[in-house]
């Protein structure tokens, strides 16, 4: 026993020593950079508009390159490998694992990026197919301070030669990790990803991949890896692309926010569905029916029939006056005029453009005529095109045949209209038409963001004039006026011999007010019409077809990594399959693998979960989890009027099963108050969202999707089913959320139960 304690505390001050020689570079990295970028901002706005381009390209590329090396703070080496003679290549000696890759002052590597390929063999390596890898050393950092070591001894020949004190089999470091107390933020497991999710997080870019999991079994902390992995891997495509991540709230965004950056990666550019659309920021949808309703893949044909009732005919001949003049709009021109703009293949505003000018040249055609005849004299056509567009007659008579529409006005019309609804969704049963009806002003929700989106695509810019929808607009036209400017110039900047020097994007930057430098990240998450390099989803199985449709138009080369678990859908009718829930949006690239550990929730509490879910009828193929628990799941029925009260006795009784972790408290929307109210008084921080310093977490089952908790108390699980007209998937969801025990509590009578609950 002392020869073994010997030798792991002379490992651990080895490991100590070389841990603390790579913090020590990557302090002189900071410094470095630091200095970098205090000396461009020193050097003030001077020079060219050339010149202050590259200024700012500087100080963009020290600032990203900072908040890499500031990100990384944490856990900075995680691993080591040694390796077999042949596998050691020009670096002898063990290879360290860490979060990014670092080198000395001679350029000699010190850290080897968790993403590299010459990394995948900490994570791939086993005793059967060992890739060179003699032994595999977990190091455990509390700071910046080593404070244990575990080893997998993988070559027998150095198991046998007793050199293998420190082996325990490299569970510990895993376990140690999934039974961690929560802090209101998710942390990466990119120390501890194992095999089956390494393969996935490692697939090569293109095509579709579904990553199907049940409950705990790392599906999100696979898609965050990926993403990191993907923009390692192929930096250059996607730098410039970038790459979206949409979750299902914003609150699941703010759990998971510190992954990415944690993993050396700032860039990505995270949504929630309701965020998608520049400018809206949409509500949830309260009710699951209107949501599946706006989801259909038919709502599409109901936005193209409301802009094309845009496009309007004239029963009759109408009388228009330009400057007293009478002039004569016909049937005929109005349908000659919408047949020439619609063959244009135009989204709808950009399009009228056409329709205008040619409406407009015939009817000055008729004004010259008649002044002609009137004055005997030829007049000049240039004059009259003005007269005719600016007389509030035509401009009155064309905005009636075509006006320009926002996507929000064209919407907004469709849903509080009864008779336009119908006219557009003739597919619509009466009592679904009354539940889509609302107020002109009724706040935009998350269902309705595709449908805006889609809007948007048919009716495109609006004219220019008009008051822009957003910034990109502006600057979109402030870049067409700089061509313009630049071209009138050119002769002048060439005799100067500067023509070239400045493009037409830094000079409408130059002149916009306010302007600040954005990142791909940054532009991207403000227009519209971006296309991403790659798109990760989570929590997939809730998104409707409109919802794909919109992500699609996202990343026409359709490379996505997709992850959920259809198990868990909610909205009522959801699809069984993930072939039936994408429809048509992916091909025949798709590929679905299946995750089959459970890494968080203990294995007697996914054992009630899924025995509920199978109940219902809902086909579970329930994870293995690493481990069985200590604290067995419970079911408490009190009489009616004790809910609360006893929802408060057990969250106390699990909060001291569980000191210091985080507890949550999942109930039905109208107990959120009450309860918070409660344990505030009683000293705790509560909040709707985990966050740190949060003790406890009240919500309902939707806002907890793809959070996790050292606690559950679940109320009312009745109430969960039949506020999501019969559908398991919220209460399956809310009975997975926690990593040590679980409560139910219900004033129901037993025989009201969803089937499976009472044991």
């Amino acid at each position: 026993m002392g020869d073994t304690v010997t030798v792991r505390e002379a490992e651990l001050a080895l490991e100590r020593e070389r841990v603390a020689v790579r913090y020590a570079r990557l302090d002189a990295l900071r410094a470095e950079k630091q200095e970098q970028l205090a000396g461009v901002r020193r050097s003030g706005l001077q020079g060219s508009v050339q010149n202050h381009s590259e200024r700012d390209a500087f100080a963009a590329l020290y600032e990203d390159r900072l908040a890499q090396l500031e990100a990384v703070e944490d856990r900075l080496v995680f691993g080591r490998l040694d390796l077999d003679a042949e596998h050691e290549a020009d670096t002898p000696g063990p290879r360290y694992i860490g979060r990014i890759g670092l080198t000395d002052e001679e350029h000699e590597r010190l850290l080897l990026d968790w993403r590299a390929q010459e990394a995948g063999a900490f994570y791939q390596a086993t005793p059967l197919q060992r890739q060179g890898v003699r032994r595999r050393r977990h190091l455990m950092l509390r700071g910046r301070t080593v404070r244990d070591i575990e080893d997998e001894v993988l070559d027998p020949e150095l198991a046998s030669a007793g050199t293998n004190e420190i082996a325990v089999g490299g569970q510990g470091a895993l376990l140690a990790a999934v039974t961690a107390r929560r802090t209101g933020r998710m942390h990466d497991i990119v120390a501890t990803i194992q095999s089956e999710q390494d393969e996935l997080i490692r697939r090569p870019l293109p095509g579709a991949v579904v990553v199907q999991g049940g409950p705990g079994t790392g599906k999100t902390a696979v898609a965050l890896h990926r993403a990191a992995y993907l923009l390692y891997t192929h930096r250059e495509r996607l730098a410039k692309a970038g790459v979206l991540l949409v979750g299902p709230s914003v609150g699941f965004l703010r759990y998971i926010e510190r992954v990415l950056p944690s993993l050396g990666e700032t860039g990505v550019v995270m949504a929630s569905l309701g965020t998608l659309y520049p400018g809206v920021a949409a509500v949830p949808e309260t009710d699951p029916r209107v949501a599946v309703l706006k989801g259909r893949i038919e709502a599409a044909e109901m936005v193209q029939a409301a802009v094309a009732r845009r496009q309007r005919l004239i029963p009759a001949r109408r009388t228009v006056a330009v400057d007293g003049t009478a002039l004569t709009l016909s049937p005929g021109m109005v349908r000659r005029a919408c047949e020439r703009a619609r063959a244009t293949r135009k989204p709808h505003n950009e399009a009228r453009e056409t329709f205008v000018k040619i409406l407009v040249r015939e009817l000055a055609d008729q004004l010259r005529e008649k002044l002609e005849h009137s004055a005997g004299a030829t007049v000049n056509r240039d004059y009259l095109l003005e007269d005719v567009r600016t007389s509030r007659d035509v401009r009155i008579a064309l905005n009636l045949c075509w006006m320009p529409m926002t996507p929000q006005r064209l919407l907004a019309e469709v849903f509080s209209t009864p008779e336009t609804l119908r006219a557009c969704a003739p597919w619509l049963g009466d009592d679904e038409a009354r539940l889509l009806l609302r107020a002109p002003d009724a706040p935009w929700t998350e269902a309705d963001v595709p449908l805006l989106d889609e809007a948007a695509e048919l009716l495109g810019a609006m004219p220019s004039g008009a008051p822009a929808e957003d910034g990109e607009a502006q600057h979109r036209r402030n870049v067409e006026n700089a061509k313009a400017t630049l071209e009138n110039v050119h002769q002048t900047l060439a005799d100067l011999g500067v023509d070239g020097v400045v493009d037409a994007e830094t000079l409408a930057r130059a002149n916009e007010r306010g302007t600040v430098r954005r990142t791909t990240a940054e532009q991207a998450r403000h227009d519209r019409t971006w296309t991403y390099g790659h798109v990760v989803v989570d929590e997939a199985q809730e998104l409707s077809p409109m919802q794909w449709r919109l992500l699609a138009r996202r990343c026409p080369m359709k490379s996505f990594t997709i992850v959920g678990d259809i198990a868990q859908a909610s909205a009522p009718g959801a699809p069984r399959t993930w072939r039936q829930a994408l429809g048509d949006s992916f091909d025949e690239r798709l590929v679905v693998e299946e995750l089959s550990v459970n890494y968080r929730t203990p294995s007697r509490i996914v054992r009630w979960a899924a025995g509920v879910a199978r109940a219902a009828g809902v086909k579970v193929t329930a994870p293995e989890a690493v481990r069985e628990g200590d604290h067995e799941p419970t079911l408490t029925v009190v009489p009616a009027g004790e809910l609360q009260q006893a929802v408060l006795a057990r969250l106390a009784e699990l909060r001291d099963l569980v000191p210091e972790g985080l507890s949550a408290l999942v109930v039905p929307e109208e107990l959120v108050a009450p309860l918070s109210a409660a344990m505030q008084q009683q000293g705790l921080t509560v909040d709707r969202v985990p966050a740190p310093g949060v003790d406890v977490v009240v919500a309902t089952a939707r806002e907890t999707k793809g959070l996790e908790f050292d606690v559950v108390v679940l109320a009312s699980p009745e109430r969960l089913v039949a506020d999501a007209h019969g559908v398991v998937g919220d209460l399956y969801v809310a009975m997975t959320r926690c990593t040590q025990a679980l409560a139910v509590v219900t004033d129901a009578p037993e025989a009201d139960l969803p089937g499976g609950l009472v044991r």
